[in-house]
């Protein structure tokens, strides 16, 4: 390096190091909005939204400045976030517009985009589910793959299935066999494949029947060990024991609060909660175990608690809600403060 351009180097270097800027403030701040309105008791509460890592107290690392200064400024956001899990405050997001899985680290505050082993984009990351010992799965429905990200490694690693696929979609894991069960959207069925990848098992088939899907999307393993699956256009969830054997469903077509028009997510809290994504209504609908509609979130625009067009979900121990606000281009965190219902 020329001994001019080291000189400047070495003066930002320690430009940087008397100036370095604190972490953003947490955006943990109590807030007002909550569903439903006063004067009902308040069962669901807005806690934050956020689309950058800065927006998260993830500041940028020493030499990351250097970098910036240097070579020009990058900035990392979400663009078209479809699935988010935490794993101890390590947020992942499914990001197709971003061709990757975000991750950020808020116990080491530290921010990546996760791509494929040598930086291979991910063109259509839509299913993340939490694995063992903090991984996190992944399905590309566009590579027609499941992949998993190790805690510290900066790359998601191919899972070598047995059954080829053909739009992997929703995904979700079973902490006590370790068995993953991959939603494939095109052949209207979900394959359960063992931790080496070979096929365990596969149920589902076409058609209106109960345990039939037509075009199946996303899912989720309550706390019982039940599998919830958003049976998309036949606008209905359906609840299924471990061996994909149907036991209850709920759902109709319409435009009303409790319908399911174009329903996406699906996730459950400790309480039995059914949290259920609607892309059509812009909404977040909440049902008991029975499948009784109780409570709608949102509705469309770009404010705290709306929504356009959102996605996945996850709910976690902590009672926190997180939605993947796809076209706002941002993750919306709720949390659940009411009693039993």
């Amino acid at each position: 390096m020329p001994r001019a351009r080291f000189n400047v180097v070495a003066l930002l270097l320690l430009a940087l190091g008397a100036c370095a800027s604190p972490p953003a403030p947490s955006p943990d701040a109590a807030s007002t909005l909550v569903w439903p309105s006063a004067p009902a008791e308040a069962r669901v509460a807005f806690v934050r939204a956020f689309a950058r890592p800065e927006d998260l107290g993830i500041g940028k690392g020493f030499f990351e400045r250097v970098v910036e200064i240097i070579f020009g400024q990058t900035q990392a956001r979400l663009v078209r976030p479809m699935a988010v899990v935490d794993v101890g405050g390590v947020i992942y997001v499914a990001d197709p517009g971003a061709k990757g899985v975000h991750r950020f680290d808020q116990p080491a505050s530290r921010y990546a985009l996760i791509r494929g082993e040598g930086g291979m984009l991910l063109p259509s990351p839509v299913g993340l589910a939490r694995g063992a010992d903090d991984s996190v799965y992944v399905t590309d429905s566009a590579l027609a793959a499941v992949f998993v990200i190790k805690p510290g490694v900066e790359f998601a690693a191919r899972v070598p299935v047995a059954k080829e696929l053909g739009q992997p979609t929703g995904i979700a894991f079973d902490p006590v066999t370790r068995q993953l069960y991959v939603v494939d959207t095109a052949r209207h069925c979900v394959n359960v494949y063992a931790p080496d990848g070979s096929l365990r098992s596969s149920f589902g088939r076409r058609g209106t029947g109960d345990g039939e899907f037509n075009f199946p999307t996303l899912i989720w393993r309550n706390a019982a060990g039940h599998i919830l699956l958003t049976d998309s256009l036949n606008f209905r969830t359906q609840i299924l024991d471990a061996q994909g054997r149907f036991l209850g469903k709920f759902g109709r077509l319409g435009d009303a609060a409790g319908d399911s028009p174009r329903q996406k997510g699906v996730a459950t809290d400790r309480r039995g909660h059914v949290y259920l994504v609607d892309s059509l209504l812009h909404a977040v609908q909440i049902f008991d175990e029975s499948g009784q509609f109780l409570l709608s979130i949102g509705g469309l625009g770009r404010e705290p608690g709306d929504f356009w067009l959102p996605a996945g979900i996850f709910v976690g121990s902590d009672d926190l809600i997180y939605v993947a606000d796809s076209y706002n281009q941002r993750v919306q965190v709720f949390r659940y403060v009411g009693g039993p219902t």
